[in-house]
């Protein structure tokens, strides 16, 4: 029998078709967090079993606008940039399991099929999608990162359009924001190719950074309206009460999680 190699499918003789390398996997993005309050009842309402909502303001949600650059251990995606460069918007609640307070992403729609293949490892729900964001630069009419500049992002996903946001920023910030301030619990499905059966696998587990690093954090005001849509559902965390928005350059490294039931 032959030997195949790959971290996922496809798998072949070499493994170099796999549609994702293996663990750990490098970051450089911007983001662009906006933060609010809805009614907690919408963001319990998402959290199954065994989570609950989080103790402490259990309404706050963060929809993050994200333009990655990545690449696995060897750096070579970054010389083929498009197998390093995509963008995802997600959103982001908070939860608690065993009265430890986790983030959570609720959902999240990413440009690139490598960037779906690995949420599907890590937990998250990632689905197609459209997404921009204005990007910062030192010359011409693009903003730069200083008091009044203004970023506008968008998300659209089945030809709809989800959400849109404008940014202005007013002052630096010692954080960036802190709905998505802690470890990632996420469930990490698959249901069984015999439906009489149960899910070949239904997992709770954590993740967050092996590494981190980072820019000068701002914060503003934001302007945030979501659309319904015939198969999203984002629309109902309503925007009762904004928080604020932030700006920051990132550096990530993801290097796997633990299960935590």
């Amino acid at each position: 029998m032959a030997t195949v190699r790959g971290f996922l499918h496809p798998k072949t003789a070499t493994g170099r078709s796999s549609l994702i390398p293996s663990p750990p996997w490098h970051y450089s993005g911007d983001l662009l967090t906006v933060e609010y309050r809805t009614d907690p009842a919408r963001v319990a309402e998402l959290l199954p079993e065994p989570l609950s909502p989080a103790a402490d303001d259990p309404g706050a949600v963060a929809i993050i606008w994200a333009d990655w650059q990545s690449c696995s251990e060897s750096g070579e995606e970054l010389l083929d940039p498009v197998r390093a460069q995509y963008k995802e918007c997600f959103v982001v609640v908070r939860c608690s399991f065993e009265g430890r307070t986790y983030s959570r992403c609720v959902y999240i729609w990413v440009d690139k099929d490598f960037a779906i293949a690995r949420g599907l490892h890590q937990g998250y729900p990632k689905k197609l999608g459209s997404i921009h964001q204005t990007r910062p630069h030192p010359f011409g009419p693009a903003p730069r990162l200083e008091a009044g500049s203004r970023f506008g992002a968008t998300l659209a996903a089945a030809d709809r359009r989800l959400a849109e946001a404008v940014v202005t920023l007013r002052e630096p910030s010692e954080t960036n924001g802190f709905v998505n301030g802690h470890p990632m619990a996420h469930h990490r499905y698959l249901p069984s190719i015999d439906p009489a059966q149960g899910p070949a696998l239904d997992e709770l587990v954590e993740s967050g950074a092996s590494g981190f690093e980072a820019g000068r954090a701002w914060k503003g005001d934001a302007e945030l309206r979501l659309f319904d849509a015939p198969t999203e559902e984002l629309s109902l965390l309503t925007v009762e009460e904004p928080i604020g928005a932030y700006y920051r350059q990132v550096g990530v490294i993801w290097n796997g999680g633990r299960r935590l039931a």
